[in-house]
């Protein structure tokens, strides 16, 4: 099974630091699992333009193939104007929604007010539906405040929701798999 790693970002290091904790949790519960880290920055990838997906190339392409290779998924993003980043809507709108179908979704947000949680249950939640994907019934939301100067985490509900997030999507990644070869 292959877990990737998404932040959805081209900016900042909070999001980025919180999927990367979440997937060093995942292979702590399960060392069997293979992982990777996607993360936006690192790539120059085209605005998608509504042409076919096996047309894009250089790092366009490299990202479509890195999402469309994994067997599941933990997607952050930071919480912009009430939504996810532009980043991530277009990675989005640029994989195939049948790469996403009958695969495991767990999501993780920063933001800097606390009602901007509800981007998950308003935004993402229904994308990932959309996508006829599986989605993780917990997620993690980390504030700003959460966060030491660092970027590490420093509220221990934070560090338990993010433990708990790992083993869900792990466990039903395993569950689940053999009903996404139907």
């Amino acid at each position: 099974m292959k877990l990737l790693g998404i932040s959805g970002t081209i900016i900042g290091s909070k999001t980025l630091a919180v999927v990367e904790k979440v997937v060093e949790l995942a292979r702590q519960y399960d060392p069997r699992i293979e992982t990777e880290i996607l993360d936006l920055k690192k790539f120059d990838v085209q605005f998608c333009d509504g042409r076919h997906p096996s047309t894009y190339e250089g790092d366009t392409k490299k990202v479509i193939d890195m999402v469309s290779s994994a067997d599941s998924y933990i997607i952050g993003t930071p919480i912009f104007q009430a939504s996810l980043s532009g980043a991530l809507k277009n990675l989005f709108d640029l994989v195939p929604p049948s790469v996403f179908r009958n695969k495991v979704i767990g999501f993780i947000a920063t933001g800097g007010t606390y009602q901007h949680y509800l981007v998950i249950e308003n935004q993402l939640k229904p994308i990932a539906g959309y996508f006829r994907a599986y989605i993780a019934p917990d997620y993690v939301y980390v504030h700003t405040d959460h966060f030491n100067q660092n970027n590490e985490i420093i509220d221990d509900d934070i560090k338990w929701r993010m433990a708990n997030l790992a083993k869900e999507v792990v466990h039903m990644s395993k569950v689940l798999a053999p009903l996404g070869k139907l």
